[in-house]
């Protein structure tokens, strides 16, 4: 099978997305990444696990390292981000599974509330058009 034609077509979808959209594949991701690394402790799967949190360590880290700093609410959520990796960063040295069950929920409360944030500008933009 030809993988160039998929390749190509989601480096076009990705290119072809808005910032709000590519936040929130970054933030599925991060959710499902720490699904993965859940389902892999419990099978006893190590380096599944460890490389799915290590996983979830890069992405809070971009996104940290991607906020716009002039705006107040970046300083809170730079707290956050930093909350999120010292957590997965304990969780991965402790296959640490209390904890990681505790984590998730609170990865894809935020993912949600981007959603929603998401939503509504967009829902905004289209009504402020003429």
């Amino acid at each position: 099978m030809d993988m160039r034609g998929y390749q190509q077509y989601k480096q076009q979808s990705v290119n072809s997305m808005t910032p709000g959209e590519l936040l929130l594949l970054l933030y599925d991701e991060l959710v499902k990444r720490g699904t993965m690394a859940s389902i892999a402790l419990d099978k006893g799967d190590f380096p599944t696990f460890e490389a799915a949190v290590d996983r979830c360590i890069d992405i809070v880290n971009y996104l940290d390292e991607t906020l716009d700093r002039k705006y107040p609410i970046s300083r809170d959520l730079s707290r956050l981000y930093e909350y999120f990796t010292y957590q997965l960063g304990r969780i991965r040295i402790g296959r640490n599974k209390k904890e990681l069950a505790e984590l998730r929920p609170m990865l894809a409360e935020l993912r949600d509330t981007f959603h929603m944030a998401e939503k509504n500008s967009s829902a905004q933009g289209k009504s402020g058009r003429i």
